[in-house]
């Protein structure tokens, strides 16, 4: 108990808004790089989290419908690229898979996980366990001096939604599709290149298709009834390692899994053909599309309690 009380109150500190006036969009280029990366402010507010069971592709996971209300927050323009993740994977500052260190590298993939689809050239990252998410922004985080995280199950729709309560961020038309998002039926079955679709209102490209996104979350099948005594900046802490939750669907996934609402489960069936024993923490070898974007809260922590928030994963 005393574990999510911590969690829930560093959490609550570092999604509250300060002071606006610098509250705009930045780009930080990645220190001893020249690889850069822009953020995008997204306003505190409130608004109806889920679907409504008259949504054509509706899901029961995904009401009933809630008003939440968010900080105000930065996320990541696109989701996070090779060009910016391999720098983390091939720091040579760093440890490998240590289990003492403040920031360590997950172990090699046994086998290139990018399956042959591409890195280097904007070219989102993929197949990795959350914790390799949380592991790089912590190490963003220290390079930086700026608190990086994944941004909550709530943040996410919030943003993917822009202000829309549409099925899509565009509206209800699924054939307009084409024009905002790589999905089973125009992807070639593959991640393609970050920001070759249109961006949603907010200036965010890809938050539905080409890699799903890993959230802080822990997949709660209930979520809107566990989150209705408490709908602002709700959040479920991490308690076990399957299933934490995944948005935004992807690349290989159909139309029902690529709109503002759905919402995904991981599992261990993400990494079956894993050989090694025990299985990875780091890699998934058989989630091709999971990757994951950037929030960096309005309301920094303390280094202290920056440290704490990591260690819950």
């Amino acid at each position: 108990m005393k574990r999510i009380c911590l969690f829930f109150a560093i959490l609550h500190l570092v999604v509250q808004s300060n002071a606006q006036e610098d509250f705009i969009a930045y780009t930080t280029t990645i220190p001893n790089s020249t690889v850069g990366f822009k953020m995008v402010p997204i306003p505190a507010g409130s608004f109806l989290m889920g679907s409504s069971d008259k949504e054509k592709h509706h899901k029961a996971n995904e009401g009933p419908q809630q008003k939440v209300s968010v900080g105000a927050f930065w996320m990541g323009e696109h989701e996070v690229t090779y060009d910016e993740f391999l720098l983390f994977f091939q720091d040579a500052n760093t440890s490998v898979n240590s289990t003492v260190d403040a920031v360590t590298r997950p172990t090699p993939q046994y086998i290139d996980l990018s399956w042959g689809m591409g890195k280097t050239g904007g070219y989102p990252v993929n197949s990795m366990q959350q914790k390799t998410a949380m592991m790089y922004c912590k190490w963003l985080y220290k390079l930086t001096g700026q608190f990086y995280r994944l941004p909550t199950e709530a943040e996410w729709e919030y943003a993917c939604r822009a202000g829309t309560t549409t099925e899509f961020y565009w509206g209800n038309d699924s054939s307009k599709i084409d024009d905002y998002a790589w999905y089973e039926g125009n992807s070639p079955y593959k991640y393609q290149p970050v920001m070759q679709k249109k961006p949603n209102a907010w200036g965010l490209y890809d938050m539905l298709g080409n890699v799903s996104e890993w959230v802080l979350d822990q997949y709660d099948e209930n979520y809107f009834t566990t989150i209705a005594s408490k709908p602002n900046d709700p959040m479920i802490p991490p308690a076990t390692t399957y299933p934490k939750t995944v948005r935004g669907g992807g690349y290989n996934e159909g139309i029902q899994m690529v709109r503002c609402a759905a919402r995904n489960k991981s599992d261990v069936l993400w990494n079956r053909k894993d050989p090694q024993v025990p299985k990875s923490k780091w890699w998934l070898t058989d989630a091709k599309s999971v990757g994951f974007r950037l929030v960096r809260p309005v309301k920094q922590p303390t280094p202290e309690e920056a440290e704490a928030f990591y260690k819950q994963y």
